[in-house]
């Protein structure tokens, strides 16, 4: 008898994709579904586990209502065109209930890129404008002394990462 896993994910759309990107694949509530639902698929064959997984759809732009977090197992914050430092009134907000679901509510959260730099401004750090400005791909990383000596390299690229 196969184990089954109910587990739900809260999407927090915080944008709508550039058109050529939205006719291409939808938006991001949609992209984000395909991308978790396949990675699930493939953990139920590694691990033998059926696994239900259900999402739900949250708009956070100018919407100061948050989501039930009771009901919910994890938390996927989708990127945007907006500054994560910015003081709206819906990015304070969004900011101060991502840090209820982190500490309070103890909810596993995963940013995608302005999503991640909202957690990061929620559990207390810095996030501003890079200087060097904006990045839209893949940078190369300088590693510390610690990821030296873990990938016995001083730089990794995308295409060095093992799967």
């Amino acid at each position: 008898m196969t184990a089954s896993i109910r587990i739900h994910v809260a999407i927090l759309v915080c944008d709508t994709p550039i058109q050529p990107v939205l006719d291409k694949y939808g938006d991001y509530y949609a992209m984000f579904q395909a991308l978790l639902r396949q990675g699930f698929k493939d953990l139920e064959i590694s691990k033998s586990q059926k696994i239900m997984v259900e999402f739900s759809e949250h708009r956070m732009v100018d919407n100061s209502q948050f989501l039930d977090l009771e009901n919910v197992d994890a938390v996927l914050l989708t990127g945007s065109k907006h500054d994560a430092w910015a003081d709206n009134q819906w990015i304070r907000d969004l900011t101060s209930n991502v840090r209820e679901a982190v500490l309070t509510h103890k909810k596993p959260v995963v940013g995608i890129c302005f999503g991640h730099q909202i957690l990061a401004r929620a559990l207390g750090a810095r996030v501003g404008r890079n200087e060097a400005g904006w990045e839209v791909s893949v940078e190369k990383l300088t590693l510390t002394e610690a990821g030296k000596e873990l990938f016995g390299k001083d730089t990794l690229a995308s295409e060095e990462i093992p799967e």
